[in-house]
């Protein structure tokens, strides 16, 4: 690879949300003896194969363009997951109405996010609101309500 990872993700970064996705993460691994560079994208209401192909083309080009990494690889544009972790404050304030998975040094809640302000996350589990401390969670991630 040419350019350091942290590098790449940067510009990969820009490419992604002049089309306004969400830049979720970039990942280059090896598979079955092929080189992968993995895009991972979302935006409000989701992500469908339309917007990885035109994710895929437009950072194709671009990767062409600035031939970043100089061994094969095949390049891999998807959605982070249904059950995708939250990284950050900024992950879990854009969670905020949707159903999430809670891990603390004590407990494990799910249920709908409903509000996080200052340290204090709100989460409805089964009618009834919970306030749990940012600083205490272990584990916070996307969850589907069965």
């Amino acid at each position: 690879m040419t350019l350091d990872i942290k590098t790449l993700r940067s510009l990969i970064e820009i490419q992604v949300k002049k089309l306004d996705y969400d830049f979720y993460d970039l990942q280059y691994v090896k598979e079955r003896k092929t080189n992968i560079l993995r895009v991972l994208i979302d935006k409000t209401g989701g992500i469908d194969i339309d917007d990885c192909v035109k994710v895929s083309e437009t950072v194709s080009t671009y990767l062409d363009e600035i031939d970043p990494i100089s061994e094969d690889y095949s390049l891999e544009v998807s959605s982070p997951g249904a059950e995708r972790l939250l990284r950050s404050r900024e992950e879990v304030l854009r969670a905020v109405g949707r159903f999430v998975h809670i891990d603390t040094y004590e407990q494990k809640f799910e249920g709908e996010l409903m509000g996080f302000e200052g340290d204090t996350l709100t989460i409805k589990v089964k009618n009834k609101n919970i306030d749990i401390s940012y600083l205490d969670i272990t584990l916070i991630r996307m969850a589907i309500k069965l």
